[in-house]
C-alpha cells in the first residue's frame, strides 16, 4: 500500500481522474449521496487547483482510499454547505486550519454500506495519519471535518485528539457534525 499526494497538477498523469472514479463508487454508488457527474466521477466546486489530494494505491495499482484537504482561506465544504454545524460560529478562514473532506478507505467489495466501514481497516488509520501529516506540512495546526457520529469514537480509538464544533444534526437522514482534529 502506498500513499500518493499532491495538488492535481502534481499528481501522476490520470491519477486525479482515477480518484474521482473511486469517490463516485464510494460516495454515490455505495453510500447513495446525490452527487456525481454523468461519467461515473464525483467532484464538486471544492476540487480546485489548490486542493491537496491523498489516495491509497494497493499493490495492484487500484485506488483503495482517498482524502481531500482544503485550506480554509478559500471556500470549503463546511463553510459553504454545512455552516450550521458550527453552532453559530463563523466558519474559520485561517491558514493554520484546513478542512479534511471526501475521506474514504474501504474495500469496495465489502457488503457493508455503513459509513463506519470506511474506518474498519488499518488502511483507514494509515490514510488518516498521512492526511494529518500532509496538512501539517502545509502549515495546518488543526483540521476541520464534517463526519458521522460513529466516526468520532473511531478517531479517538486511533489516539487522535478531536472534539465537536457543535451538536450533531440530522442531514440527509444521517446524524453528522463538524469535528476539530488537532495536529
Amino acid at each position: 500500500m502506498r500513499v500518493v499526494s499532491g495538488v492535481t497538477a502534481g499528481l501522476p498523469a490520470g491519477f486525479y481522474h482515477r480518484v474521482t472514479h473511486y469517490r463516485h463508487r464510494v460516495f454515490v454508488e455505495r453510500l447513495g449521496w446525490q452527487l456525481g457527474g454523468p461519467d461515473g466521477t464525483e467532484s464538486d466546486q471544492f476540487d480546485r487547483p489548490d486542493t491537496v489530494y491523498l489516495a491509497l494505491e494497493d499493490e495492484h495499482g487500484d485506488i483503495s482510499g482517498c482524502a481531500r484537504l482544503l485550506p480554509t482561506t478559500q471556500p470549503y465544504l463546511l463553510s459553504e454547505i454545512f455552516p450550521q454545524l458550527l453552532n453559530g460560529l463563523v466558519p474559520p478562514r485561517d491558514p493554520a486550519i484546513w478542512e479534511l473532506s471526501r475521506f474514504a478507505a474501504k474495500d469496495l467489495n465489502c457488503r457493508a454500506s455503513s459509513p463506519l466501514a470506511q474506518f474498519s481497516s488499518s488502511s483507514a488509520a494509515m490514510l488518516m495519519r498521512e492526511a494529518m501529516a500532509c496538512a501539517a506540512e502545509h502549515g495546518a495546526k488543526q483540521l476541520l471535518t464534517v463526519t458521522w457520529l460513529g466516526i468520532e469514537r473511531l478517531i479517538r480509538r486511533l489516539g487522535i485528539s478531536a472534539h465537536r464544533a457543535g451538536p450533531p444534526m440530522i442531514i440527509g437522514g444521517q446524524a453528522i457534525f463538524a469535528c476539530w482534529i488537532n495536529l
